[in-house]
């Protein structure tokens, strides 16, 4: 097949899928071709089904044939994080203490996209338990940029940005609880987005289930929604499961901005932005002036910054998970990861249930901000790229390993909708991520700003990059 299929969306896909002009087969046999042939450079991938994979195609294919009903994602393959379960592979979440384990049941948003008709070709790379922004880890090690092999895609979705941004899937499911979808979004120039939390089911239960949220990575804001639609929606084994209609985001993404009430936060008022990233996310700002929205621009969202809200949250969930091998074989975890979990597991009750209440304070907070707003916009990350293999930014040194990112953790601790998308190509030649907020409840919103934007900023694909 042509390298068309590397920036086809899911939506020409699958029209062509049911005009019987390419078959579901064919794409997946070269989804897996490419997704191989890439592994040794890319590294995208912690597992390959083919078997399993070109079994489903055929029956897809078979159903086109015979003119029977299709899904919505009939025959469009589609990857999953390997911190989401899948039935009968390996579930190791990035790690090596948990190398031998196998699923035994289907994620729920995993189950959904198959009985829409997608096609599952592989699990994707993680840092170990999502604990990093960047792409590696001691199970699979270094996962890389597809426009550049020297650079991270980010993560801790990392196999699953770079499988998409590749041209290998249409799109793909990543987790996020601290930013994995919308950090390595922004670096690869995709589309990515963290509904409201509870909307798309997280089961089995996440080492962080307070924080944790499953969505799509995609090239494009409408294939992110039209696979978004499908996962969303009431299970009831997330005892966080948000119950009621999911808003119509696939009509939002066809929607007019106009007479929205947008705040630009440069820095939410604690982060230290690159200058260049501040160029193309002030320009971004302007744009929804143009498209007839009010936009004022707001330097403080945060009375401070929340990083130590999340980070007792978050890596004192991983800790109790890894707490034996962080006691007796430290040497197997990644050695940022072990640094960073130690501390989360020292807090004592008193200290942790403060930062409890300091997180719902923090949510009364930004629901009075936005009664003034129907969407907040910042960067994403406060960098244009990073070197593969480095935790954090040599700028950013006294920073973590989760919060020198800045912006995108807070609407963990929040639980709002978000999403990421291109905001534009900085001088070196890397994309640069613009933030999407909304209000509770309103991913509707988040889909029509997103969407909005892209069609003033359409993403520019560079084929030869995928090339690998």
């Amino acid at each position: 097949m042509s390298h068309e299929f590397d920036t086809m969306s899911a939506m020409e896909m699958r029209r062509r899928i049911v005009a019987k002009e390419i078959s579901p087969l064919d794409l997946t046999r070269r989804a897996l071709a490419k997704a191989e042939a890439t592994q040794s450079t890319l590294n995208a991938f912690y597992l390959l089904m083919p078997e399993e994979a070109l079994a489903a195609a055929k029956v897809a294919e078979d159903a086109v044939v015979k003119g029977a009903p299709l899904g919505v994602l009939h025959g469009l393959p589609f990857s999953a994080k390997d911190l989401m379960a899948v039935k009968g592979v390996g579930y190791a979440s990035g790690s090596r203490t948990m190398e031998l384990n196998i699923a035994t049941v289907d994620a729920p948003a995993v189950a959904r996209a198959k009985a829409a008709g997608a096609i599952l070709i592989g699990k994707t790379t993680t840092s170990e338990f999502g604990c990093k922004p960047v792409g590696d880890s001691p199970l699979t090690g270094i996962t890389r940029h597809p426009w550049n092999l020297d650079k991270t895609p980010g993560g801790s979705s990392a196999g699953a940005a770079a499988s998409v941004a590749a041209g290998i899937t249409p799109f793909a499911l990543g987790t996020d609880g601290g930013g994995s979808i919308r950090i390595p979004a922004a670096f690869t120039g995709l589309a990515g987005i963290k509904g409201q939390f509870g909307r798309v089911p997280v089961w089995p239960t996440s080492a962080t289930p307070t924080l944790a949220h499953v969505g799509p990575l995609a090239r494009s804001v409408k294939d992110a929604a039209l696979l978004f639609s499908v996962i969303a929606g009431l299970d009831r084994r997330d005892p966080f499961g948000v119950a009621g209609a999911v808003p119509d985001v696939l009509g939002a993404a066809n929607a007019s901005v106009a007479g929205l009430k947008i705040a630009y936060s440069p820095t939410l008022g604690y982060a230290r932005p690159d200058p260049e990233v501040l160029k193309l996310t002030d320009k971004a700002a302007m744009t929804f002036k143009e498209l007839g929205c009010e936009v004022d621009v707001i330097e403080s969202v945060f009375d401070t910054d929340p990083a130590d809200l999340w980070t007792a949250e978050f890596y004192a969930g991983v800790g109790i998970r890894l707490r034996s091998f962080l006691e007796n074989q430290r040497d197997v975890l990644d050695p940022a990861v072990a640094d960073v979990l130690r501390p989360a597991l020292s807090p004592d009750m008193r200290d942790y249930y403060t930062k409890v209440f300091a997180r719902y304070a923090l949510r009364d907070r930004i629901n009075s901000f936005f009664e003034r707003y129907d969407i907040l916009i910042s960067p994403v990350i406060p960098v244009t790229s990073l070197n593969a293999g480095k935790n954090i930014p040599d700028e950013l040194s006294d920073r973590n390993l989760v919060s020198w990112v800045y912006y995108t953790y807070p609407f963990n601790l929040t639980g709002q909708p978000a999403a990421s998308v291109c905001a534009g190509i900085a001088p070196e030649g890397m994309p640069v991520g613009l933030q999407i907020v909304g209000r509770s409840y309103c991913e509707d919103d988040v889909v029509r700003a997103a969407a909005a934007f892209e069609r003033t900023h359409p993403p520019g694909y560079n084929v030869r990059a995928y090339e690998i």
